[in-house]
């Protein structure tokens, strides 16, 4: 098998999406069709590659004189089993998509950048430099606007706003990043980052270049603070592409976190608690968001932050951990793909509520899942899975991170150093996980178990395509968790190079008292927030005494408007003023200077020609010094200037074009 085939995963969506765009001009079920087809071969050659590294093959190519440096591209056992689930959710997603997007307008343009945006997504992930990383990543994060803003409603737009200036902005500060991190290590090949980072006498100098990168990778995370795209995009845009943005596209940004930090900062305590206190941040406060939320698809968008926080704790712990951080590595690489396989349920099952009431209100769609036990069982293996409960794949990956946590503090405390934040952390991490039984039970009760207001019209709810393309997935959750050695454990170690792990030293004993301990503690908070808190404090009775869901959340207390936008929309404008403004002043006051200095005027000296007469001669010598005056000026110098060097450049271009 040729190297070249690690072009085909990337071009073959990307191609075929102005095929399935002209098609969908002529037939709208032909293109349907069409890209049901790519996507399935879409992952049928990602399947054949995962087998091959399975078998022991890895995959490296680079294509030169792609601006200017050329792209790098490599598969290992993390690349291929992701590049795999995302062909997976993408063809999952395109099946889905022609039921759910039968009533949208533009569903051309739909199928168009999201078959650019696969092709972007793999190619990040296929990267093996920095700057093929960058080139994908930005390509996928403009592609992806165009899913976010789809039925062009002002929410919509306004969401699209969001999610477009964290991508340039993170973007922006991303590319400062690389230049200044070339500069230290003279490299950006993934493979040569460690033994160059390592040869550095003083790491201090990589922080600066380090955190821009994180700002840029960590935007398309949903990191806090940079977040606020995230809960924002998912409700409006297509059930569909919520999937792909919660599942997919914010692992693109994670999988630069765990570049930069496997191969920048590999056993860096100082980073490692920078990530940890970013990643608990971030999972608190998605949990809590999601505890409030009363929307089905905003409530899964927060709930997808707080998964974020969830690994990044996990590559915190890495860091802290060093050479003893077999769990942390397991515990990050199982929830990713568990996050994205349980996001792919529920944001698809949240797509049939939406298509059938055009609702996501927990007030309007309540009772609507009653005698819909296909639907039901669907929602509740994302549920299951998502709250971490023993048998299902979510407990899996939180217990090894749990563990993760305890095992550094067991080693802080044989080397007496303190440990009291830790423990903080470990608690944080429990009560996250137990907001996170608490919010995803209210959604199964208001949706499955509550009844509704009025009468649910029977019919079908979903055609067999949609619901194939939900069970498979659902199926695949129980069945990761419930034998977590074979798959699990398998995938782990196909994943764990990449990271420099190793497997850990002794088996593992899934089921034992210690690791159901977290687990159990986390389902108990759960279930005592959502009878106490949820249930007498979030639910209030209306004037018809029935009992509503409401959003006590403050609505004034959203960091965007609070805090962004003002800065962005008024400071920086003001600042900027207040600079041109000073700068203009000085430019007069000096001039003004300059008038009475050197450039003072001076008498017209008396001529001694007996029939001169002053008018004569007036304008000619007033014209002489008006052309002194500007021959002699500052903005006179500085059109010479760029006059020069427009034509330099002008000759340089010219010279290499006729090499």
């Amino acid at each position: 098998m040729n190297d070249t085939i690690l072009l085909v995963p990337v071009l073959l969506p990307m191609l075929f999406s102005f095929a399935v765009y002209i098609l969908g001009r002529r037939s709208k079920k032909e293109r349907d069709i069409f890209a049901d087809i790519v996507g399935a071969a879409e992952f049928a050659v990602c399947a054949v590659l995962l087998a091959a590294v399975a078998a022991g093959r890895e995959f490296s190519m680079t294509v030169p004189n792609i601006c200017g440096r050329g792209l790098s591209f490599k598969l290992d056992g993390f690349r291929a089993l992701y590049v795999s689930i995302a062909a997976l959710m993408w063809m999952m997603t395109t099946v889905f998509s022609r039921e759910y997007l039968s009533h949208y307008r533009n569903r051309n343009r739909y199928y168009l950048f999201t078959l650019l945006t696969c092709g972007a997504t793999v190619g990040v992930f296929l990267s093996n430099d920095f700057f093929t990383a960058f080139i994908f990543f930005e390509i996928m994060s403009f592609t992806s606007y165009v899913m976010v803003v789809q039925d062009e409603k002002p929410g919509a737009m306004k969401a699209g706003e969001t999610y477009i200036a964290v991508a340039v902005i993170g973007g922006m500060a991303m590319l400062m990043g690389l230049f200044l991190l070339e500069n230290r290590l003279g490299t950006l090949d993934f493979d040569e980052l460690l033994n160059a980072a390592e040869a550095l006498t003083d790491k201090s100098c990589l922080y600066l270049p380090g955190a821009l990168i994180l700002f840029g990778f960590g935007a398309k995370a949903g990191m806090f603070p940079l977040h606020i795209w995230l809960p924002k995009a998912h409700p409006v845009a297509p059930a569909p592409a919520s999937a792909l943005l919660s599942g997919i596209l914010t692992k693109a940004g994670v999988f630069g976190i765990l570049v930069l930090s496997a191969r920048v900062f590999p056993y860096d305590a100082v980073w490692g608690n920078a990530i940890l206190a970013l990643g608990v941040a971030t999972m608190v406060l998605g949990t809590v968001l999601a505890l409030f939320s009363i929307d089905l698809k905003r409530t899964l968008a927060c709930s997808s932050m707080s998964q974020i926080g969830f690994i990044l704790v996990g590559v915190g712990m890495q860091g802290l951990l060093g050479q003893h951080n077999a769990l942390a590595v397991w515990g990050t690489v199982l929830h990713m793909v568990n996050h994205s396989m349980i996001k792919l349920v529920l944001f698809l099952c949240a797509g049939v509520v939406y298509m059938n009431l055009h609702e996501l209100d927990l007030n309007k769609i309540r009772g609507w899942g009653r005698n819909k036990p296909l639907l039901n069982v669907c929602f509740l293996m994302g549920a299951l899975g998502i709250a971490g409960v023993p048998l299902w794949n979510g407990y899996v990956s939180k217990t090894l991170l749990h563990e993760s946590i305890v095992e550094y503090i067991e080693l802080a405390s044989e080397t007496g150093a303190s440990t009291g934040v830790y423990h903080v952390v470990e608690w944080l991490f429990l009560i996250s996980g137990g907001l996170t039984v608490a919010y995803m039970t209210k959604l199964y009760v208001a949706i499955f178990v509550e009844k509704p207001d009025k009468p649910v019209e029977k019919k079908p709810y979903m055609n067999w395509q949609s619901a194939l393309a939900i069970i498979i997935p659902a199926l695949a959750l129980p069945i990761m968790g419930m034998f977590p050695t074979p798959v699990m454990g398998g995938a782990a170690r196909i994943m764990q190079g990449f990271m420099n792990g190793a497997p850990p030293e002794d088996p593992i004993s899934w089921f034992s008292l210690v690791n159901l301990r977290g687990a159990l503690i986390s389902l108990s908070i759960g279930i005592a927030v959502y009878l106490l808190f949820v249930r007498s404090l979030l639910m209030r009775g209306d004037k018809s005494g029935r009992k509503i869901y409401v959003n006590l959340w403050p609505a004034w207390l959203d960091l965007e408007t609070l805090l962004y936008r003002p800065v962005i929309e008024k400071l920086l404008p003001f600042c900027g003023a207040l600079v041109c403004r000073v700068l203009d002043n000085l430019t007069d006051w000096g001039v003004i200077l300059l008038n009475h200095t050197l450039f003072r005027r001076r008498p017209i000296p008396p001529r001694d020609d007996a029939d001169y007469e002053p008018g004569d001669y007036t304008p000619h010598i007033h014209r002489s010094y008006t052309l002194q005056r500007i021959s002699g000026s500052v903005s006179f110098s500085l059109l010479l200037y760029g006059i020069g060097f427009c034509a330099a450049m002008g000759y340089l271009i010219l010279i290499l074009l006729t090499k």
